[in-house]
């Protein structure tokens, strides 16, 4: 049982981290027919495309700083009761421009439901900007000069997400390089829906500490013996993968093989609700159906806060809690 063990978590998305009730209690609020996206009480959606529309249609109920206050305070208190000592939460800034609140507001909401379950829990949380792929090169620059001014203390990383089949990773070099100057964290989605060529063009192009996934490298074993020697962290989401068919079961998922293969890999929920998942089963799901011993699994855990995007004090401080 993995209950108790202490828990990290690297990759996950906000609003796809949104619980289907308070959803609909946002939809309630807001008048919102939410019949297209929630049956039964779940999430619907048939493949990636009709995903990212479910998904999209659940962030536009969020509409107020107060409301995204509410979501992360909702989602982090649920992870810290399920053992979580650590959060970075992927955000983006042209949500809040999509809902009419701007970057400033939105983020802020974010920061400030993360402090109040800071000051209930304890979890500790940071915010990672990210730029969305199929936005296109020029938007994803200057998602990253937001980030890269610090509109807010919690803001320590730079990703890219989206559909990784548009563009080439070398089109957001500038972007990446803009982040990187500010002194933020990188990681990049990379090597789920495409194979294991998109992690070597990551690691050529964006030099990142971590990937966002980074699973399909398992297709090339020059390239995870890479991955080993150069010691980048994979934020491995498992329950993610085998919802959108990247593995056909938990069996014949790459984690265990990328584990032995001296790879650093952690464990992550990436939307959990959508994939009827959450931090708590993914650690479940490692220790009983891939056979990770408790070892192995704080390991993981432990990789995450050597990983995190945080300063040195506050690293020392979770590491301590292990």
């Amino acid at each position: 049982m993995t209950k108790t063990l202490p828990k990290a978590e690297l990759h996950c998305h906000i609003e796809g981290a949104t619980p289907p009730g308070l959803a609909l209690a946002q939809a309630e609020r807001y008048g919102i027919d939410t019949s297209g996206f929630i049956r039964d009480g779940a999430y619907a959606w048939q493949d990636f495309t009709s995903f990212v529309a479910s998904y999209d249609a659940t962030a536009n109920l969020f509409r107020t700083q107060e409301d995204y206050a509410l979501l992360a305070e909702t989602y982090l208190t649920e992870i810290a009761e399920a053992g979580a000592i650590y959060s970075e939460l992927i955000v983006s800034p042209d949500q809040g421009d999509a809902v009419g609140i701007g970057a400033d507001a939105y983020v802020n909401g974010l920061a400030e439901g993360a402090e109040r379950a800071r000051e209930k829990t304890g979890i500790e949380t940071r915010l990672i900007i990210v730029g969305i792929r199929h936005f296109g090169p020029e938007r994803v620059v200057k998602a990253a000069e937001y980030a890269a001014r610090r509109a807010h203390p919690l803001i320590s990383g730079f990703n890219l997400a989206g559909e990784e089949r548009m563009h080439r990773v070398a089109d957001f070099t500038r972007a990446f390089d803009i982040a990187r100057d500010a002194g933020l964290g990188i990681t990049i989605h990379a090597g789920e829906l495409s194979g294991a060529f998109s992690v070597g063009d990551a690691l050529d192009h964006v030099r990142p500490s971590r990937i966002s996934h980074g699973v399909r490298a398992i297709e090339d074993a020059d390239l995870v013996k890479r991955l080993a020697d150069e010691g980048v962290v994979l934020e491995v989401c498992p329950g993610s993968n085998i919802a959108l068919g990247v593995f056909p079961d938990f069996q014949r998922h790459p984690l265990r093989a990328l584990h032995e293969a001296g790879v650093r890999v952690t464990l992550n929920s990436d939307d959990p609700p959508f994939f009827h998942t959450s931090l708590a089963r993914e650690y479940e799901i490692a220790s009983s159906v891939m056979g990770f011993s408790d070892e192995d699994i704080i390991g993981m855990t432990r990789t995450a806060i050597e990983a995190a995007f945080v300063d040195e004090p506050t690293r020392q401080r979770l590491l301590l809690r292990l």
